[in-house]
């Protein structure tokens, strides 16, 4: 069964009302804490008991939040009145004038101007300043330029290794290369060793089929009584 819920109220019994008192301050604080811790809060909490006893809370100290709590409510009720609100303002921006001209002033000192109003002491402080800006600057130039050295580096390495891929893809095709021209060459010594190992086609009686053929004609014969030549020669010689 669910709990009641408690009428809030004062509690009559004082035994009682102590028990509450306690365990209600305990989780009021740890509530402060808590929020300030996760909402990066600055909280104060001021309890007084019934007796008069002080249990108080502040994530940083109890007189700046108080200090802080009594400065906004200062300015809250002057934001109230117009005339308030313009004196305010007026008081802003000469603070924020004078920081100016603060920070200019130290700016001209850092570059070396405007120094003769400066004492000893002064001139030291300074020099520690630039000493360590200078410190700073050359720390962080060596940082950039070992960043960089790095990736070249890792450049240079990824660029090694695609060169050794080329190396032995070039390797590759030169092994390729030579063995179509291998092959090539032994297909040509083949074929000629073919063409010369079967001889030109001849007659079955010994003549070159090829070889040239010389025609003569015999000189005609003269017609007279004598009885005509038995026949006519024609002669064919082969060279």
């Amino acid at each position: 069964m669910g709990r009641g819920k408690i009428v809030i109220r004062r509690i009559d019994n004082s035994t009682s009302r102590q028990v509450t008192f306690s365990k209600r301050r305990s989780g009021l604080l740890k509530k402060a804490r808590e929020l300030s811790i996760l909402c990066d809060a600055e909280v104060g909490v001021i309890i007084f008991s019934s007796t008069g006893k002080l249990y108080d809370y502040a994530s940083s100290s109890m007189n700046s939040v108080i200090e802080r709590y009594n400065k906004l409510k200062e300015e809250q009720n002057q934001l109230m009145n117009p005339a308030s609100e313009i004196k305010f303002w007026q008081r802003e921006a000469t603070s924020l004038r004078k920081e100016l001209q603060y920070l200019q002033e130290c700016h001209r000192q850092l570059m070396g101007e405007e120094l003769s109003g400066l004492s000893v002491k002064d001139l030291q402080n300074l020099e520690n300043q630039l000493e360590m800006s200078l410190k700073g600057v050359r720390m962080k130039k060596d940082q950039v330029l070992t960043d960089e050295i790095k990736e070249l580096n890792r450049k240079g390495n990824l660029t090694y290794q695609e060169n050794l891929k080329l190396h032995k893809k070039f390797d590759i095709l030169c092994q390729e290369n030579a063995e179509l021209r291998k092959k090539a060459s032994g297909e040509r010594d083949a074929s000629e060793a073919n063409k010369s190992s079967h001889p030109p086609y001849t007659l079955s009686n010994g003549y070159d089929l090829h070889a040239p053929i010389h025609l003569q004609l015999s000189q005609p014969q003269p017609h007279t009584n004598e009885p005509p030549p038995k026949s006519m020669k024609l002669g064919l010689q082969l060279q």
